[in-house]
Parts: C-alpha cells; structure tokens; sequence
C-alpha cells in the first residue's frame, strides 16, 4: 500500500507516527466505514437468522425428541468453544500490525460450521443428527469467540469513536429489516412447508450464504492501518498472567466486567424465551415467524436510537437502558398469556439485546491504552463465554426442576444487579477519558 504507516525509518518520532496514523484513518475513513457496514448489514443479518432465540432452540428440541437438557446443552457447548478462544485469537494477533488476513481466515472457520449444520439435516438423523449437530455448535463457538476479537479489533482501528454509535446503528437498522423479513418468510414458508424436506436446513443455508457475502465484501472493500505502535509477540500463558494487572489498574474495567458478566448470567433463561410460549401458543411455523420477526425487528426500531444515545451520552447509557428494558420484557413475558402480548415481549427482548450487545463491544474498546484493545476484548469476550456456557446448562436444570417462571425469575435477579452496578460504580470511559486530557 503505497501510503501505508513505516515506523522501521529512523527518525520518525511518535508524535509523527499517530499524527499519520490518525490521517491514514481519515483518508480511508468512507472506504471503511461502508466495508464495515456492508460486513455488518449481510453478515450480522445471516448470524441473526442462526441465534436468534427462536430457530436453533426449536431445532434442538425437535431432533431431540422434545428434551429442555439438549437445548440448554446446545447453547452451551456453543458458548463453551468461546470460553478460550477470544485469549488465543488476541494472542494470535495483537502482535501484527495487519489483522485482516487473520480475521478472514477465522470468519471463513465460522461459517463453514453454519453450513455444517444446515447439510446435516439434509443427509443424517437421529441420535447421528443430534450428535452433529452439538459437535458443530461447539466448533462455531471456538471460531466465533476468536473472530469476535479480530473483528472488534478491526473497527477500533479505522472508525473513530464517536462515529461507532452510528455506524453500528445503521448497519444494525437495515440488516435487522432484512433478518426481520426473512425469518418471517423462513418460519411460514420454509419451516411450516418443510421446503426441500427440511425447512430448518434451507434456513440455515440461507443464513450461511448471507455471512459469507458480508465477509466477502469486508475483505474486498477494508484498508487496513499499521498503528504506530503493537506489543511485542508474548508467549500465551505469560499473556494470561497480565489479566489480573489489566483489572488492577483500570478499576472502571473492572466494574464494568463485573456488571458484564451478571448481564450475561441474566441471559440464562434466553434459550427457553421460545419454549415457554408453547405453554400458551401452539409453535408452529407461522407463530416462529411472528416471534422472530419481533425479535428481530427490534433491531430495526431501536438501533438508531441506541447508536444515537451511544454516541450523544456514551454507552454507559446504552447498556443502562438495554438490562432496564431487558427486566421490563422478561416480566411481561411471564405475565402473557396471548399471542398479542408475547408478541411485544419478544421485541423488547430483541431490543434490550440489541443495546446489550452494542453497549458492551463498544465501552470496552474505550478503556485504557490502544495497544491493550485485543487483550481486554479477549477478557470480555471469555467472561461472557465462560457464563454463557454455565448459564444454559443451569438454565435447562432449573427449568426441568422449577419451572421456566423460576427461571426467569433467575434471569431478572441478576440483570438487576447489573443495572444497579451501572447506576452506581461503572463510569462512562468516554467522559473519564475527556476529564483526564486522554
């Protein structure tokens, strides 16, 4: 690249170096900003369709035979391959300058599980089906949690801050319409017409084709900067022993993990959103369709009103909003007893995790030094990882022995304690830093 960053000519000094670096990133700013929303739009799209809460749980529990265990047991060993993976993926790339070629190669690792999963309910069933699944759910986790890190790594390195908001927000608004759309069109007419013999596989296939589109336009469009400066490559183990310095010196880090990791326990009853509802509606495929299309329509009516927030007030906001609404929704699910009333309650769902999952994977980009990105993504990432895996598990044994109402009772307790950390100890990063000149 012929304008790229050369920090190895003598005589550059540093404030030289980040000026270049900083007007590298202006120059390339539109290009960036459209390959990013562009991955985002198709990729995220397709990844809706495969996690949303409504088709992988109702899968599960159909090639099960109807067991609550394998679908907690589903979403958890998804969970579990991220538990290490977003340490390794930082391991593996904090070091290099240029992280695309890396992150193509980890998304690429991602996306071949998804069509993994779609094929084999085209050729296996049974207990063969079941088994292939779970192996492929677990693979998707190790790579998703390592591409998480590369991706977000990726995005703090060519779009400034206070354009972040935004541009998820867009991105977010326009591949929610369409994860909308198509999840509707998926549950009345692929899943309930059982198209091709299997509605569920054509799903997935379809959420495979749109993420390899997304990848594929990033890895086209991106330029990619050297920073300035990157840590010197550091053995594995002797990077993990960091971890407790990175807590101990940044203490709003610190509160913010702990108000993390007790919204991500709160997730626990997120598999079991879909099954309760049979307890009122029958869940065919036309009621999926409604159900996701809530869900997932959220993200189309709130997401501009997230990123605005994000960027006018910082994301410290954003998650505040998102576990208040998160509580509010869960408590209306518990008390529906009609299709016209779970209807809302999934779209404040949708919503309450849509601004989750903004909130989060900007706000820890904003925390100390640029050189530590790829390491606090890896913390964040294997603590929300680590209880994703614990949080289905336990959620599918307190369902069978409780009921799911205990559950979500679960479920609140701890979004509570989040939202009662965020209003209390966890400071917006963005602020603290304009305070201290950073």
């Amino acid at each position: 690249m012929s304008d790229a960053i050369n920090l190895s000519e003598p005589g550059v000094a540093e404030e030289e170096a980040e000026a270049a670096y900083d007007a590298f990133v202006l120059k390339h700013l539109p290009r960036n900003y459209a390959a990013h929303y562009v991955h985002g739009m198709l990729g995220m799209t397709g990844f809706r369709l495969f996690n949303a809460p409504t088709f992988m749980p109702a899968y599960l529990h159909m090639i099960s035979g109807g067991s609550n265990a394998i679908v907690g047991l589903g979403q958890a060993l998804a969970q579990l391959g991220g538990v290490f993976s977003p340490i390794i993926g930082a391991a593996h790339i904090e070091h290099r300058k240029r992280v695309l070629p890396v992150a193509v190669v980890m998304g690429v690792s991602m996306r071949v599980q998804i069509l993994g999963i779609a094929l084999a309910g085209f050729v296996l069933t049974g207990v063969p089906l079941l088994a292939t699944v779970l192996l492929f759910l677990f693979l998707f986790g190790i790579f998703s949690g390592a591409q998480a890190v590369a991706f977000q790594l990726l995005l703090a390195k060519v779009i400034p801050t206070a354009r972040r908001g935004r541009l998820q927000a867009i991105r977010n608004v326009t591949g929610g319409a369409i994860a909308a759309g198509l999840s509707w069109i998926a549950g009345h007419y692929l899943i309930e017409n059982d198209v091709l013999g299997n509605g569920y596989g054509v799903t997935f296939l379809l959420a495979f084709g749109l993420t390899s589109l997304g990848l594929t336009a990033l890895r086209m469009l991106m330029t990619e900067p050297e920073p300035p400066r990157v840590r010197p490559k550091t053995p594995f183990f002797t990077r993990i022993k960091d971890f407790p310095a990175l807590l101990r010196e940044d203490r709003g880090f610190l509160y913010f993990m702990i108000a993390q990791t007790c919204a991500v326990t709160g997730r626990i009853a997120a598999p079991f959103y879909i099954l309760y509802t049979q307890e009122t509606i029958e869940l065919t495929g036309v009621n999926l369709g409604y159900l996701s299309l809530a869900y997932l329509g959220a993200d189309v009516a709130t997401n501009l009103a997230w990123g605005w927030l994000g960027d006018r007030f910082g994301f410290r906001s954003v998650f505040i909003g998102a576990m208040a609404l998160w509580i509010g929704a869960t408590g209306l699910l518990m008390g529906a007893d009609t299709l016209t009333l779970i209807i809302p309650a999934f779209f404040g769902l949708g919503a309450a995790a849509s601004g989750f999952q903004m909130a989060t994977q900007t706000m820890v980009l904003e925390f100390g030094a640029r050189e530590d990105v790829a390491m606090r993504l890896a913390l964040s990432g294997t603590a929300q990882g680590l209880m994703s895996t614990i949080g289905p598990l336990a959620g599918g044994v307190i369902a069978a022995a409780a009921g799911y109402l205990t559950l979500f009772g679960v479920s609140i307790a701890f979004e509570a304690i989040a939202l009662i950390l965020l209003l209390t100890v966890v400071e917006e990063p963005r602020w603290r830093k304009a305070k201290s000149g950073l």
